[in-house]
């Protein structure tokens, strides 16, 4: 199984700020899914970068792909509006759990602007770029996670 982490930043794209958010979400996958492949990339708030990469691990077949960063109300903060160019259904309920969850420790967390959804068979989640916030909020969902990704593989087990 492929699943893959693209952390979206101007400031570490630069060599300003090293990237904490996608090695913490890259332990965490490792954590649950020890026998996957996982990828990674640090791409500039751009955009059309965020939309090529994903495509282009869509093409590469993978099940997974969580984006750290973008998510916010900055006016480069782009990585929702890259995510809903490359996604054919929205699964809005995983978006509305981490926030919900991040809420119960900051009330900043009904700022972001993630989203989820499906592009065929590959599940697409946009956390936020904090470490803490990208940790969190992973956690949140991690059952469903699972389970969403089991029933787009064509299980039909509930749990």
């Amino acid at each position: 199984m492929l699943l893959a982490v693209l952390t979206i930043s101007d400031r570490c794209s630069r060599g300003e700020m090293q990237d904490t958010a996608g090695p913490a979400v890259v332990n965490l996958l490792k954590k649950h899914w020890p026998a996957a492949m996982i990828q990674t990339a640090l791409v500039s708030d751009e955009e059309e970068q965020i939309v090529s990469r994903l495509k282009q691990w869509h093409s590469l077949d993978a099940a997974l792909i969580l984006t750290t960063g973008g998510t916010g109300l900055g006016p480069r903060d782009r990585t929702p509006e890259a995510t809903r160019r490359v996604i054919n259904r929205e699964a809005p309920g995983l978006a509305e759990a981490m926030r919900a969850q991040g809420a119960t420790k900051t009330q900043y967390a009904w700022l972001s602007r993630g989203v989820a959804g499906l592009r065929d068979n590959t599940l697409i989640i946009n956390l936020p770029g904090s470490r803490r916030g990208a940790e969190d909020s992973l956690s949140a969902i991690l059952a469903l996670v699972k389970h969403g990704l089991e029933t787009v593989a064509g299980s039909d087990k509930h749990p």
